[in-house]
Parts: C-alpha cells; sequence; structure tokens
C-alpha cells in the first residue's frame, strides 16, 4: 500500500504492466486521452494542446512531467485558475458536501462522520469507527449500487480522498471521505471473501462517474481511484490484488472517468465551424463553412462535435450482447435520467 501523494507512471508501469495504457484510453474516440491544455508545450514535439498522452511521453526521464496540483509550482496553478477555472476543494469541504448526500440517503446526519469547524482554526472530521447501520427498507447492497457522479472532477477529490488536493497531506484509508471511499468502507465492513469482496467492489466502481476537460487531471483522477482499489485490497486481505482485478479495475474507471467539455456533453473543442467541400454539376469544387448549431442557440443537442460516450453496466448492449450498454451521456440529460 502505498503513501505517496504523487503517484508516479513509471511505477504503474514497471509493478503492472499494460494498465497505464488502460488508464489513457479514450472510448468515445478509440483513442488516448489528449493533453487539452498548453501547459508542457514547452517541452516540445507530442506536447501540444492537441496531442494524445502517450506512454512514452509520461514514462521513463519523463516519469515526472504529470503530478497533482498540489505539486505544482504557484505561478502554474495561477496560470491554470486563470484559464481554466481550475480550483480545487479542501478536503473538509468534500466531506460536508458529502455528507448531505448521505444525510439525505440515510435519513439522518454523521452517519460516516462528524465535522469538526473550529473558528481560526482548520476544520477536519472525526471518523465514526462503528459499523455503519442502514435504516429499515435499505441494504448495505444497495449503497453500493446507488449512482454518484463528480462534474468537472479536476483530481476527483469527491470520489477518492487519498490525499488533501490543497494541502498535499496523505489520508489513510480508514480516514477518508470520498464518495467511492464511503462505497469501499461499506463493503470491507460487510463482506469477508475476496471473490465476493472483488464483485461487490466492481459493483462500486461501475456506479460512481466522473468527467474532466483536461488530460493531465483526468488521468490523474484515474490513478487516484484505481490506487484507491489497491489500498483498500491491501488493507482487507494483507496482500496485492491480482493483476487481472486491477487491470478490470482500470477498464471500468477508464468507461467511467472520461474526458469532456461538461458544458456540450462532447470531446473538448470537437464542435465549431466545419468546412463542407461539394462538387457541383460543372464539377467545380464549392466550399462552405457551416456553424456549430448547438453552439449558436446554445443547444446541447445540436452540436456538431463528438459526443461522448459512457456505459450503462447495468444494461445489456443490443450489438455485443455484452453486459454494458454503451450510451451517449448527452441522452442522460435528454431523458431526464440525471
Amino acid at each position: 500500500m502505498s503513501n505517496e501523494v504523487d503517484i508516479l507512471e513509471n511505477d504503474i508501469r514497471d509493478k503492472y504492466p499494460e494498465v497505464l495504457e488502460i488508464l489513457l484510453r479514450d472510448h468515445t474516440t478509440q483513442k488516448n486521452i489528449f493533453w487539452a491544455t498548453d501547459n508542457y508545450r514547452n517541452l516540445g514535439k507530442g506536447y501540444e494542446y492537441s496531442s494524445p498522452i502517450l506512454p512514452e511521453l509520461i514514462t521513463g526521464g519523463h516519469g515526472n512531467v504529470i503530478m497533482p496540483r498540489v505539486k505544482k509550482d504557484k505561478d502554474l496553478q495561477q496560470t491554470r485558475v486563470r484559464d481554466m477555472a481550475e480550483v480545487f476543494t479542501p478536503s473538509w469541504i468534500c466531506n460536508a458536501q458529502n455528507n448531505l448526500v448521505d444525510d439525505a440517503w440515510f435519513g439522518k446526519r454523521n452517519v460516516f462522520n462528524t465535522e469538526i469547524t473550529k473558528a481560526k482554526e482548520s476544520h477536519s472530521w472525526k471518523i465514526n469507527t462503528g459499523k455503519i447501520i442502514f435504516p429499515d427498507g435499505k441494504t448495505w447492497k444497495q449503497y453500493v449500487r446507488d449512482t454518484r457522479l463528480e462534474i468537472a472532477c479536476g483530481e476527483a477529490p469527491y470520489i477518492t480522498s487519498r490525499y488533501d488536493t490543497t494541502t498535499g497531506k496523505y489520508i489513510p484509508v480508514e480516514s477518508r471521505i470520498g464518495l467511492l471511499d464511503r462505497k469501499l468502507r461499506v463493503i470491507n465492513e460487510n463482506v469477508e471473501t475476496s471473490g465476493d469482496w472483488l464483485e461487490a467492489v466492481q459493483t462500486a466502481y461501475k456506479n460512481i462517474y466522473a468527467f474532466e476537460w483536461q488530460g493531465d487531471s483526468l488521468l490523474l483522477a484515474r490513478e487516484a481511484m484505481l490506487y484507491t482499489f489497491i489500498d483498500n485490497y491491501t488493507k482487507k486481505f494483507g496482500k496485492q490484488p491480482l493483476l487481472k482485478s486491477i487491470k478490470y479495475i482500470a477498464y471500468i474507471i477508464s468507461w467511467n472517468v472520461w474526458q469532456m467539455d461538461g458544458m456540450k456533453g462532447v470531446v473538448p473543442d470537437s464542435c465549431g465551424d466545419k468546412i463542407s467541400k461539394e462538387t457541383n454539376l460543372f464539377g467545380e469544387t464549392e466550399t462552405t463553412i457551416v456553424s456549430c448549431e448547438g453552439c449558436k442557440n446554445d443547444d446541447i443537442s445540436k452540436h456538431n462535435g463528438i459526443y461522448c460516450f459512457i456505459k450503462d453496466w447495468s444494461n445489456q448492449d443490443s450489438e455485443t450482447g455484452r453486459k454494458g450498454r454503451r450510451i451517449r451521456f448527452i441522452d442522460l440529460i435528454k431523458n431526464n435520467w440525471i
């Protein structure tokens, strides 16, 4: 179990073969996620805004290229705030807001922890160490299956709190407060065998979603969720999970935590003016510029970009017959499913 805030891509490559490639996958474009930021362009070819993030660009001698925001220099932090409104929320605020979700679900307060707020002092929380008790008519399995979504997730502090994104302080497994952390705690308290544990944890991961614009933050979010799985398995069973289990969790994460322009529901920067060329009856080529109707009319269903796909793991895909139906994210919005 690693207590390092910065998860190193070299470590992933060396310890878990093929996992980094899975974490870099974009299932909408069938390519890798891309940088979607100019912060790395000074590093040369392959680090441009629209370039895909390739394993060789972030491993070996480039193993420290991607790092959590708290480890970036102050000038770069300010640049990202200015250009992309990138502001990370302290863990105590994530906890307070996640508590509101659980207050509503359980019908009572302070289920997982008690918030500590003191004037002029750092806010924190005290973990409730007793086993979580579920209200009449609700079970721990229902809690694990309940779907959660973090929008514009950054490094996903609302999902898993391996570290405080503003202080860089590592948070032990038993003290974490993320939406996924809470599901895993409930599983740890109710399941003993590794087979049943893995099945329940896979269900938990299939019901946690998030999206992010910038590729580096997206990768950090995916890595944090993966290492949360490894941390919990190691703490529960005293050994590392098998590589095949790690790869399957990484696969789920690569579907459920995806790269998207949250205002449009498309791959970032994929919509806009498009050039259309047609040949008329006289063999002449006519060029016209077609504007994006969605951008022009602020209509999320009319963009000409690449709409993002996610996976509904509870339904069967009509094309492949496999569990997990591929659906457009905006269709969930249009049908009022979220």
